[in-house]
């Protein structure tokens, strides 16, 4: 099969292929759970393999590849809860040191993200900080979290400024400002003797009616969801990020006395959606001035993929724009 990447004699229009990326399966990436009776749910996620082949695609410091890899983790977690097709993405956009962050997945799993460093900015940052927390890196801005339901329906988007030293800080904020939820949220990123590894636990407080039992009253419910919160509390980034222990292990570790169920896992997957079509759409919507301008010496024009990372070369006498 030939190179996406690289003109052939098929039309770009047509060349849909998956570029050379890794094809990598995580069956269990998202375990639901349940505390029976008890106003208690959440998702365990832990990406494996699968942070590494995401988070190595990119040359940044450890500091900014840890808090990509979190943001991976939590929104493959917030997008375990989509009940539609379409996906569920994450944006920071600050005047730190990393101006843009970005995470998205798909209700099957498909993950993809990058974060964008400013080298002098992130110097500086790292002068004063030797592995600088997400509002140091992220700086002023907002954080946006998006539901995109495909082209035939409204995308629901979230805005809360950014606020706290952590993500899981600011996803919290975000969770009590514009959803009312409470929840528990615990981001994990490191590299391990494996390679980089990425893992979040979500949890929340479910409104005290459907599933829960009558005899609890709100007293009870409270009790149940401290109870919860005290469990979740002992848990540690060694932990989640143990590739051999197993999410039912871990979870029963916290909660085997209070109930705890399992639902259905949800599979992850490296999940880059571009393509030689794609990509050709996007250099077909620029005036021949700008595609002229955009060519080098050679006669090619080179556009690359922000989340694989990869440099698709295209033939400026082949281009040809909508204009």
């Amino acid at each position: 099969m030939s190179d996406p990447t690289q003109p052939s004699a098929t039309p770009d229009f047509l060349q849909h292929d998956r570029p050379p990326v890794p094809d990598i399966v995580v069956p269990r990436g998202v375990v639901p759970f349940h505390l029976h009776l008890k106003p208690v749910r959440g998702r365990l996620i832990r990406l494996g393999p699968l942070a590494d082949a995401l988070l190595s695609r990119h040359e940044n410091h450890p500091a900014v590849t840890r808090l990509s890899g979190q943001a991976l983790a939590l929104t493959a977690g917030l997008a375990g809860a989509l009940k539609y097709r379409g996906s569920f993405s994450l944006q920071a956009k600050g005047d730190g040191p990393v101006p843009m962050l970005l995470a998205d997945c798909t209700e099957t799993g498909a993950l993809r993200g990058y974060a964008r460093a400013e080298p002098e900015a992130l110097d500086a940052a790292l002068d004063a900080a030797p592995m600088p927390e997400a509002g140091a890196l992220l700086g002023k801005g907002y954080l946006a979290f998006t539901c995109d339901q495909g082209p035939e329906m409204d995308r629901y988007q979230g805005i809360v400024a950014i606020e706290g030293d952590t993500l899981a800080e600011m996803t919290d904020s975000y969770f009590r400002t514009s959803e009312q939820l409470r929840a528990h949220i615990r981001l994990a990123c490191d590299r391990t003797e494996a390679g980089w590894r990425a893992s979040a636990f979500i949890m929340e407080r479910v409104a005290g009616e459907g599933g829960i039992d009558p005899a609890l009253d709100e007293e009870a419910q409270e009790e149940a969801w401290r109870t919860a919160l005290a469990l979740a509390g002992t848990l540690t980034d060694a932990e989640l990020l143990d590739d051999a222990l197993p999410s039912a292990q871990l979870l029963h570790r916290l909660f085997h006395a209070e109930g705890l169920a399992l639902d259905r896992p949800r599979a992850l997957s490296y999940g880059c959606r571009c393509s030689r079509a794609k990509l050709s759409g996007v250099l077909a919507g620029f005036g021949e001035d700008d595609l002229d301008h955009m060519a080098q010496e050679d006669g090619a024009i080179t556009m690359n993929c922000e989340f694989c990372n990869l440099a698709f070369r295209f033939e400026r006498a082949e281009v040809r724009s909508r204009h």
